[in-house]
């Protein structure tokens, strides 16, 4: 393997998620990029690859809508002077990482769409599974996309639909009769905020208020950093249209009547979710607790020292540490400057991406049998070498446990979980995986201890089970998945 691709295999040894969406709809007229700017800051976690905010005023032209975005942060993307000129009360923004569709401006949401009822503003987060049938469909019809993603057919068959419906809310509900797969929705009408959240609620949505504003995001961190109050999760199959002469109005028509059939996705809470957001009333943190202490209850080692790789490792640790009364400690210092990419001027360059990212504290772990926690091993890229680091660094012994089962299986749903022959784990023993990433021990969260981290939530595990909620697309949707 050559050096370039060896790089960029530990670049992407973790996994991405789709995206991010906020909306926010300021009912007494103030604007609302600024605040959707600190909203996106506040989910960059769930994409950094690109970021795009549209806003409306409702009182104006019905067809005026304001948008920009680009490839970057959103510190990269966003000036003050960009915020300043988009005035408008109602908005949507939106932080992405490509699953499906090409890394590309063309690609980057939110997509706004001008069509014979005026304009819709839609951001996306999740993957349809049914997304190549449907494209087809309208392009037989004599549509033309401007994007290869899958948002952009959701777009289109909302603004068919709604040719045919009294209300936009209405076209949404008919729409998503045709959607299969994952979808959290943020839709801007000329008058109106629209979430809408697929039945098997694969990714989260919330909404809440500051004052007489109405939010929909998809973590509650977001709300805490504009300083609104959290009012609810929208529930899976809901759609819920926020307007000023309503309020809220709900419409739960594509809801499963069976509520055991939903299926969150749990990485939402082993990994995607910041530690401070609370994701269908069960705390992430405490998620990540509970997954510790089920590690020590379950693999116990005799060591000196708990670690965890940051950054969502470190609270796992730190529930294994409170159970098992081994001392929690620091043993890696992140470089917070390292964003979603970095120069390696020359293939032939020996700087390792992961010693640029993390660096070992020596003076914490000479000496010390190790526990290291990390919240799940995709290629073992990056974890063979992160266990050398500790080595090199003094330690004498370096024990791995893992706060999620092992990857077999690839995700369909918006989660970038590589094709099986990609995954370490994949026709491989536990024994074979530990000698291949150098520990002395290996173990992996047990399977059964999945429900007990989200007290109970229906959840998917299709990529340790492949038992999935819905069937698997009969056609590569990704580029890489197996039929």
């Amino acid at each position: 393997m050559n050096c370039a691709v060896h790089e960029q295999m530990e670049l992407d040894e973790k996994l991405r998620e789709e995206c991010g969406v906020f909306g926010m709809y300021d009912f007494s007229g103030e604007d609302v990029a600024s605040t959707i700017y600190y909203g996106l800051f506040a989910l960059q976690h769930r994409g950094q690859e690109s970021c795009g905010i549209a806003v409306s005023d409702t009182q104006g032209p019905k067809r005026k809508v304001l948008s920009h975005k680009g490839m970057g942060l959103v510190n990269e993307v966003f000036t003050g002077e960009h915020l300043a000129s988009m005035k408008g009360d109602i908005g949507v923004g939106h932080v992405r990482y490509s699953t499906a569709g090409g890394s590309t401006r063309e690609n980057a949401q939110p997509l706004v769409l001008n069509y014979i009822k005026g304009t819709l503003g839609l951001a996306h987060n999740g993957n349809l599974i049914n997304a190549p049938e449907l494209r087809r469909e309208l392009e037989e019809g004599g549509a033309i996309f401007q994007t290869t993603i899958d948002t952009e057919v959701i777009a289109y068959h909302i603004a068919r639909e709604r040719v045919h419906t009294q209300n936009v809310e209405g076209a949404v509900a008919r729409a998503m009769k045709k959607l299969k797969g994952a979808y959290s929705l943020i839709i801007m009408s000329p008058r109106k905020l629209i979430g809408a959240r697929d039945p098997y609620g694969f990714r989260p949505l919330c909404i809440g208020r500051r004052d007489q504003a109405y939010i929909l995001a998809s973590e509650t961190c977001a709300l805490d950093t504009i300083g609104a109050e959290y009012i609810r999760d929208v529930e899976p199959g809901e759609i819920v249209t926020i307007s000023p002469g309503r309020g809220i109005a709900s419409d739960r028509s594509m809801c499963l009547e069976d509520k055991q059939k939903t299926a969150r996705c749990i990485f939402e809470y082993i990994y995607f979710g910041r530690p401070d957001s609370h994701i269908d009333g069960v705390s992430v943190y405490q998620s990540r607790i509970r997954a510790g202490r089920f590690l020590a209850i379950d693999s116990p080692v005799e060591a000196d020292l708990v670690v965890g790789v940051p950054e969502s490792g470190n609270v796992a640790a730190l529930g294994y540490s409170l159970q098992s009364g081994i001392p929690y400690g620091t043993a890696f210092v992140k470089n917070g400057y390292v964003g979603r990419t970095f120069i390696r001027p020359k293939q032939s360059s020996r700087e390792s991406s992961v010693r640029v990212k993390l660096n070992v504290l020596q003076e914490a772990v000479d000496g010390k049998r190790v526990i290291m926690i990390d919240d799940s091993i995709v290629r073992g890229t990056t974890s063979d070498r992160i266990v050398r680091m500790l080595r090199e660094a003094g330690a004498r012994e370096v024990h791995m446990r893992v706060s999620s089962p092992p990857f077999l299986h690839p995700c369909y749903f918006g989660t970038d979980v590589p094709a099986c022959d990609q995954l370490i784990a994949y026709n491989r023993s536990l024994e074979e995986i530990r000698e291949l990433i150098g520990a002395d021990s290996l173990a992996y969260l047990r399977l059964e201890r999945l429900p007990e981290l989200v007290k109970g939530l229906p959840i998917c595990d299709g990529c340790f089970t492949g038992k999935y909620p819905l069937q698997p697309p009969q056609e590569d949707i990704r580029g890489e998945y197996e039929r």
